[in-house]
């Protein structure tokens, strides 16, 4: 070839060099073999020896066909050698040679005329194994459609992070069309301030080798502008077979509803957390002002910028909630504000007596017994939600742009209404919030109330002897449940006994049973926000044993005071109940067709006490067993040894079975004592068969497995 044929080559070259070779051509293995037009060999290139088997010396001179056909292909080939030599079409496909030890290789072939300065016509063979050649075709179009096919994002970038392959999942996660990323840099088609971090990490990597997996990055992208959303990024260094470097390959994965929910999940604990704390600091004494001041004091500035505590008057003039005709007269009873702010001059301050227009949140309140929330506040709202002109000015000018009035809501009675908002804290109340702020409401509802009653103290009696039986529904899946309440005889005596059945979600229901120990007012107060805590703590799905370990770190904020308590959840499509105690008595077990028996539980420490964690137990509860939850009340006598008293309970849960409630009413008139001196509170549980729920003749199985303290 001359070296004019070799000049437009080399103009293609970039002007600083040559650039590397490519790996291709070596895994390829390309041979050259040049034959005269007598099919003499002229030219053996060191590739044709490994190809074919032959030397230099050995092949240069020979006549192709009988060196490298066999005698069956011989013929074919020399009609296509002599039509190549003719004509000048080349000729491609799939020969089968002989190789030097005797054996088939199957070669693809380009073949080609070539006609030197003089005329002279040449052939030129360039050849590969089939086999690889077949391989790397593969591995190109695996390569291909795991690009363009794969849901997750795939890129290449060159050494200056340019792209040069998007793939459409890629193209779909950033906004940006295929066609649109290639050639421009990283930072161009993903400008935004969460980004600087991966292109750094870009160059680590091509400086380095050293890939980066897995690695998160939260952002926003013009697929979507005005959400953060979440990706794994995964970088490695590309290089070919020399070893040449040759750009990043980025692999993403949109991660987005698993850093969702869990940030949601991070709030979950945050909101727990808030409502532990406002368990045990809400309503430690029974005065009024104070346990509004408290809820006050934990919900801003967690919750809210600002605060305020309203609560009906009437409330607190004769303990009653109605409120008659006309507008609804409020008592404020506590105001905080997070930082300094002339709109606290806006809300009505502690002691002052005041009356809402119709559409303002309080009186929405009263009036719906639901609570308001106002995400974004715009134009009018701020007149809404103020109690007149002026206030909407101060207001105005805080910045106050998200608001929402939770009704106080104790023993199903609306007392009062707090109110809160936001103003440095940028963020919009959301449905969470709301949610949390009835929590906490409802928490310092019953104390306020229970301060409210201890000012009463004879109505206080009776309203509290009331509020000890919860509402239970008229049907739980897969039991038939029947409870009773019976307070001290003595209003001095009356005790912190409780009881609840809680429906939780998957058709399963939670049996809880509890004692403050200790009478009278407080006893009770605490055994209130006990309940309040545990059916909170309930709808977060905890097991048994968390929700012992969260109501013992409530408990122990309530000193002096300590509580037993027995909390199991039944699960009626697996016929499976997880129950733990914290120093109560045992529950009893009257399985079908056998003897009652007490539940070999760990018996655990009263909450209170801390320091040991309690334990779940595992036991199947199929249709037709019984679970009766007790407290003390119902055994224990003065005078009787406890150990008799508890077989006592036995033989009279022996067969034959009579109705849950038949069952209550009798264990009550034949165990409690006669003098009443402490309250009682029983919740028997009959199991009822479900639809597919159990299978039958199984043999009761016992599980116990240590509890989280967590």
């Amino acid at each position: 070839m001359s070296r004019a044929n070799q000049r437009p080559e080399q103009a293609d070259r970039p002007e600083d060099g040559a650039s590397g070779p490519s790996g291709l051509m070596d895994l390829l293995g390309v041979a050259a073999v040049l034959l005269e037009a007598d099919g003499r060999i002229d030219m053996w290139s060191p590739q044709a020896e490994e190809l074919f088997g032959y030397t230099r010396s050995e092949a240069v001179g020979q006549y192709a066909a009988p060196l490298l056909l066999h005698p069956e292909h011989r013929d074919a080939a020399i009609v296509q050698f002599a039509e190549l030599m003719e004509t000048g079409r080349g000729w491609a496909g799939a020969f089968p040679v002989r190789h030097k030890d005797g054996s088939t290789r199957v070669v693809e072939f380009r073949n080609m005329r070539l006609t030197d300065s003089l005329g002279d016509h040449y052939a030129l063979g360039l050849a590969t194994d089939r086999s690889t050649l077949r391989q790397v075709e593969r591995q190109v179009a695996l390569s291909t459609r795991l690009i363009t096919q794969a849901p997750i994002g795939l890129a290449i970038l060159d050494t200056d992070l340019r792209y040069v392959v998007v793939n459409p999942a890629l193209a779909s996660i950033h906004g940006v069309s295929e066609a649109d990323h290639v050639g421009r840099s990283f930072r161009e088609v993903l400008p935004g301030p969460s980004f600087p971090d991966a292109e750094f990490a870009m160059r680590k990597v091509l400086e380095t080798g050293v890939p980066v997996l897995g690695r998160r990055v939260v952002g926003r992208t013009p697929a979507d502008p005005d959400h953060d959303r979440a990706w794994t990024v995964s970088l490695y260094r590309l290089e070919d077979h020399h070893g040449q470097v040759l750009g990043i390959a980025n692999v993403v994965v949109d991660v987005t509803e698993r850093y969702r929910a869990a940030r949601k999940a991070d709030r979950a604990q945050e909101r727990l957390r808030l409502v532990a704390n406002g368990s045990a600091r809400i309503g430690t004494t029974l005065e009024v002002e104070r346990t509004a001041r408290e809820l006050a004091d934990v919900v801003v500035p967690d919750l809210a910028d600002m605060v305020a505590v309203d609560l009906l008057d009437s409330v607190l003039q004769t303990g009653r909630t109605d409120v008659g005709e006309g507008p609804a007269l409020f008592r404020a009873l506590a105001v905080k504000t997070a930082y300094p702010t002339d709109a606290a001059e806006g809300i009505v301050m502690p002691g002052r007596l005041t009356t809402y227009h119709a559409d303002h949140p309080a009186a929405h309140c009263i009036r719906t017994r639901r609570p308001l929330l106002i995400t974004h506040l715009q134009g009018g709202d701020l007149t809404r939600i103020a109690a007149d002109s002026e206030a909407a000015r101060l207001f105005a000018q805080a910045g106050i742009h998200t608001d929402m009035a939770v009704p106080l809501i104790a023993r199903e009675q609306v007392i009062g209404v707090m109110g809160l908002a936001r103003a440095r804290n940028p963020l919009p109340f959301d449905e969470d919030d709301l949610t949390l702020a009835c929590e906490l409401a409802s928490c310092a509802a019953l104390s306020i109330d229970n301060a409210v009653l201890h000012q009463h103290i004879r109505s206080a009696a009776e309203t509290l002897q009331r509020s000890l039986l919860p509402q239970l529904s008229p049907s739980h899946p897969g039991l038939e449940v029947a409870a009773l309440y019976r307070p001290a005889q003595t209003f001095s005596e009356v005790g912190g006994d409780w009881y609840d059945v809680i429906p939780l979600d998957n058709d399963r229901t939670a049996l809880t049973v509890g004692d403050v120990m200790g009478s009278g007012i407080p006893a009770a107060t605490a055994m209130g926000r006990l309940r309040t805590a545990t059916s909170t703590l309930a709808d977060l799905g905890l097991g048994p044993a968390r929700i012992l370990t969260h109501l013992d770190k409530i408990t122990r904020s309530l000193e002096p005071y300590f509580a037993t308590c027995v909390y199991a959840i039944y699960d009626p499509h697996h016929c499976r109940l997880r129950v733990a105690s914290a120093g109560h008595l045992p529950p009893v077990l009257v399985r079908s067709g056998k003897p009652p028996e007490l539940l070999d539980l760990p018996t655990g420490i009263p909450l209170g006490v801390g320091g040991v964690p309690f334990e779940d137990t595992t036991i199947e509860l199929n249709p037709g067993d019984q679970l009766l939850l007790y407290t003390d009340g119902l055994v224990e006598t003065r005078n009787d040894p406890i150990d008799e008293r508890l077989e006592d309970l036995l033989h009279l849960l022996a067969p034959p079975y009579q109705s849950a409630e038949e069952t209550c009413e009798r264990l009550l008139r034949r165990l409690r004592d006669p003098s009443g001196h402490d309250d009682v509170a029983l919740l028997f549980a009959h199991a009822e068969p479900m639809p597919a729920a159990c299978g039958s003749g199984r043999r009761p199985r016992s599980d116990k497995s240590a509890g989280s303290s967590a």
